[in-house]
């Protein structure tokens, strides 16, 4: 195999990986009412809940009006509360309520299910190796997009 039909090979793979993950969590997520982005949302909050909605878009690399969307969907179906903060009143800091707290959990543990699930068979060498070329991958990618 050349380098060019190597790379294209990998590329290919790389998408297709992404595609099913993705798939399998959005099936997930569905039968809980929820939406592939309001699920990341959650489990981001869930894992430093308190932060502002401009440290949550920048945590989850989206745009904050993108992000007031999923919040205001979420708020609506009370899984989210708005807290006002002491030093910046136009400031919102994003809380999970307990029951959106349990679903975030539910999910987080899922993820870790399928995160052993997917990786059975892989040495941690490997595991290494491959996140260390996503990891240049992101960088190139970001430097391209003139991040």
């Amino acid at each position: 195999m050349s380098a060019d039909e190597l790379k294209s090979a990998f590329f290919d793979e790389l998408l297709k990986v992404n595609r099913k993950l993705r798939t399998m969590f959005d099936a997930r997520v569905k039968k809980r009412g929820l939406t592939l982005a309001r699920a990341r949302l959650m489990m981001q909050i869930a894992e430093c809940e308190g932060k502002t909605q401009a440290e949550l878009a920048e945590q989850m690399h989206i745009e904050q009006p993108s992000l007031v969307g999923l919040i205001d969907g979420l708020e609506k179906k009370g899984m989210v509360v708005r807290c006002t903060t002491d030093d910046d009143r136009r400031a919102k800091r994003i809380f999970l309520t307990p029951t959106a707290r349990r679903e975030a959990d539910s999910m987080i543990a899922y993820v870790a299910e399928l995160r052993s699930q997917v990786l059975t068979g892989v040495a941690d060498a490997d595991i290494e190796s491959a996140t260390r070329v996503l990891a240049i991958l992101s960088r190139n990618i970001g430097e391209a997009a003139g991040e």
